[in-house]
């Protein structure tokens, strides 16, 4: 797919600096194949998957210290990746995943750029059931919950891919959504820790910036 253009950027974590590729401006726009509309991509939101956002930075910043021995992580709407390529650097066991048509090639460019292996992706939308996904301990996003139905979308997909002890992790920019999702979360048996975080230099407190940790200790699944 053509149409758009791209520029590259070094983004320092943990004294490691990622290089990345991502489009040159918020304004990127080519969908010739008409995937945008059938995906529920609108013009508007079609260039957000390829920045480097203040949420996703806190996140891949939160994966490059989380302990990541035996667990399964799964990343949601990944964009270019950044805190997968973190966990891939570490060696972890993680799943990219997002709907954009672009993501995946994104991903694999990053990935090259970096000397990495291939980091595993998966097309996922959050209203179709996949099974075969599996369960994880750990599922990570970041700004996901800027839209009303994102809570209860977000929910479904913890709901069915979260191992019985589970860990969830989403950064967030201070949207409203969070408390509902707080809500839908703590329904599913998940203890909430909220940390504020500093979206840029200079954010001041309080941050606008939230780390929302939610831990599950072990329980029956029907799945």
């Amino acid at each position: 797919m053509t149409g758009y253009s791209a520029r590259n950027v070094k983004v320092p974590i943990g004294g490691h600096v990622y290089r990345l590729r991502v489009l040159s401006d918020e304004q990127q726009f080519s969908d010739p194949d008409g995937y945008g509309p059938r995906l529920g991509i609108s013009s508007a939101q079609w260039s957000q998957f390829g920045q480097v956002w203040p949420s996703g930075l806190l996140l891949a910043q939160a994966m490059h210290r989380y302990k990541i021995a035996n667990k399964r992580i799964l990343e949601l709407r990944c964009g270019i990746g950044l805190a997968s390529l973190v966990l891939q650097r570490r060696g972890a066991d993680v799943i990219a995943s997002d709907m954009h048509p672009l993501t995946e090639a994104f991903l694999a460019y990053n990935a090259t750029l970096n000397a990495l292996p291939a980091v595993h992706y998966h097309r996922l939308r959050w209203n179709v059931p996949q099974p075969a996904l599996g369960h994880f301990e750990l599922i990570i996003a970041s700004d996901v919950l800027h839209e009303r139905d994102q809570p209860l979308l977000l929910a479904g997909v913890i709901e069915r891919h979260a191992s019985p002890a589970a860990e969830v992790m989403v950064t967030d920019p201070g949207h409203s959504h969070s408390t509902e999702f707080s809500r839908l979360l703590a329904a599913q048996g998940f203890d909430l820790t909220e940390k504020r975080c500093p979206m840029n230099d200079n954010d001041t407190v309080p941050y606008r910036g939230r780390l929302l940790h939610y831990i599950r200790a072990k329980r029956c699944t029907s799945a």
